[in-house]
Formats: C-alpha cells, sequence, structure tokens
C-alpha cells in the first residue's frame, strides 16, 4: 500500500488499489485535505461511487471518466457532509440517475447542547444544504454488482459520519487516516463520540483502511489504536497545562502544538476546545462562563 511520504498521485487519473476498487484524486490539495479528496469506484458495470468529493467541473468529468465501457453508477454514498466530500454529489447524481445515501443532513447526529458553538466549522467547511435522497442508517447493508458494504455510524469528526466496513477492509472518510490525525471541531465534532467510534472500529480487528485522505493504511488495527493513544496523551497534557491555572484554548495549543506552523493553530485550538468539551462532560474540567473558544478553562 502508498506511504503517505511517497503518495503522489495524479489528480483525475484513476488507480487501481485492489480487485474492484479504484481511486480518482480530487484536484484540492491543502493544509486539511493532504494531496486531496479521495473518490473511490467500487465494483464493475454497476458501481459504488464513495465520497465524490468537492464541487469541481474537472473531478466530475474525471469520476465520468474512469468508468470503463458500459459502466454506470448504481449508488452515490457520502462518508460525511463536509463540502471536500458531497459538494459534487448532486452534480453526479443528475449525469448518472444514481441515488445519493448518506446517515443523514449536516445536522444528523450533532449534539443539540453544543449549539452555542455553532460557526466555528472544521474540515474544509459544512455543506449546510446537503440532502441525501436516502439514509443509510446504522448496521444497514448495501449490496451492488460484485460488491457489499456494510454502514456503521461513526460520529466524532462529525455528527453524520460514516464508515463503510468492505469484507475486513474499512473506508473511513475523515475518522481515520494515515498521514494524520482527524480534525475534532465542536460542535459537529465531538471527542468523546470520536473515541467511542475508534472503540467501536478496533472491535472489528481491520485489516487495510481506504480513508478521505491520503494513502491506503495497510494495518488499520494499528492504526487506530496509535490514534486513540495519542488522543488520550493530549488529554493528559491538556489536564497537565491546566494545573498551572485556567487557560483558554488558543493559549493552550500554542503552547502544546509547538511543531504546528501558526497557518494551523487555529484548527489546534478547535481540536483542544474538543478536548476541553470532553473533560467538561468527564467532569475533569469547566468553563469560565459560556463554552466558546474564547472562554477559560480551568480544572475542577
Amino acid at each position: 500500500m502508498d506511504k503517505a511520504d511517497a503518495f503522489a498521485p495524479v489528480p483525475g487519473r484513476p488507480e487501481r488499489l485492489a480487485p474492484g476498487l479504484r481511486r480518482v484524486l480530487a484536484p484540492n490539495p491543502s493544509p486539511m485535505t493532504f494531496r486531496g479528496t479521495n473518490t473511490y469506484i467500487l465494483g464493475a458495470r454497476r458501481v459504488a461511487v464513495i465520497d465524490p468529493g468537492p464541487a469541481i467541473p474537472d473531478h466530475l468529468g474525471a469520476i465520468l471518466a474512469a468508468l470503463g465501457p458500459g459502466e454506470t453508477v448504481s449508488h452515490i454514498i457520502v462518508t460525511h457532509s463536509h463540502l471536500d466530500h458531497s459538494a459534487l454529489a448532486p452534480a453526479l447524481a443528475a449525469e448518472t440517475g444514481a441515488p445519493v445515501l448518506a446517515f443523514g443532513d449536516s445536522a444528523a447526529g450533532r449534539r443539540a447542547d453544543l449549539a452555542a458553538l455553532a460557526g466555528l466549522g472544521g474540515g474544509e467547511g459544512v455543506d449546510a444544504g446537503f440532502a441525501p435522497d436516502r439514509r443509510l442508517a446504522d448496521g444497514e447493508t448495501l449490496a451492488g454488482d460484485g460488491w457489499s458494504l456494510s454502514a456503521l455510524h461513526t460520529p466524532g469528526h462529525m455528527g453524520n459520519h460514516l464508515c463503510l466496513a468492505w469484507g475486513t477492509a474499512l473506508f473511513t472518510g475523515d475518522h481515520v487516516m494515515g498521514w494524520s490525525s482527524s480534525m475534532v471541531s465542536p460542535p459537529d465534532g465531538d471527542l468523546g463520540a470520536f473515541m467511542a467510534s475508534l472503540d467501536r472500529l478496533s472491535a472489528r480487528v481491520p485489516g487495510v483502511l481506504f480513508p478521505g485522505h491520503g494513502p491506503a493504511v495497510p494495518d488499520g488495527a494499528a492504526r487506530i489504536t496509535a490514534l486513540a493513544a495519542h488522543r488520550r496523551a493530549r488529554a493528559a497534557q491538556i489536564v497537565a497545562a491546566l494545573s498551572d491555572g485556567p487557560a483558554r484554548p488558543e493559549a493552550l495549543a500554542r503552547r502544546l502544538y509547538t511543531d504546528t506552523p501558526a497557518a494551523l493553530l487555529p484548527a489546534a485550538s478547535r481540536n483542544v476546545l474538543a478536548h476541553l468539551v470532553d473533560l467538561t462532560d468527564r467532569n475533569l474540567a469547566e468553563p469560565l462562563g459560556e463554552m466558546a473558544i474564547d472562554t477559560a478553562w480551568r480544572l475542577r
């Protein structure tokens, strides 16, 4: 499988990853998307498209061009409704007639008690108008021409996030990636749910992971274990920092994310905020006022 430091596919050029599976990279590289969004084409003859990607006309053309003679799209599946994964779905559906399937719209699975944190964003932006043609329920199985997938509701990065089990492999969207840890930005992101979803995926003892960005991860179980340990270590760092006195998310991010470029510190601050919300949920910390990105927290 690809390694992150050597991952350099040509945008728009389909690559065969495994029997029955192709990847088409979208031309949307950024610090949040790495080389771009991975769009997957699963099956033959009547195929599923997983994460059609951003609303870039050239990427729509590349997906359609990647179809072989006589191939058609039967399903369009969206792991979650950040714009870099879902925005092209309506155009692809219009071109192919295939239904768009997802766990729900962009509010599905979101914690109502974090509404005061609305507007912080996360990922490449929420697709506010996203509306699937049909909801995929947790545990539901989809079958197509030479393929079968099981939908796993894995909130954390976003409330409506799904992973998709394909045999022992998993399509993990933005929940688990090899090149980076996932952004968890309240109110759409929820660290407690993220950790619970990691536990759920770990219990499956998965093989290869096919993430929404970056290369395939050959030892999925090991990567999931490492990500969970990383989050627990970050929580311990935040608790240790708060032992010196109350602090705001930005100050904590500057103290803890010492190798992070300045342009990414706002994202780091949102990750810290997610940890502070989780510590509050676990009665280990509390905000000195209403929960907000500029509120200070202290240990209980």
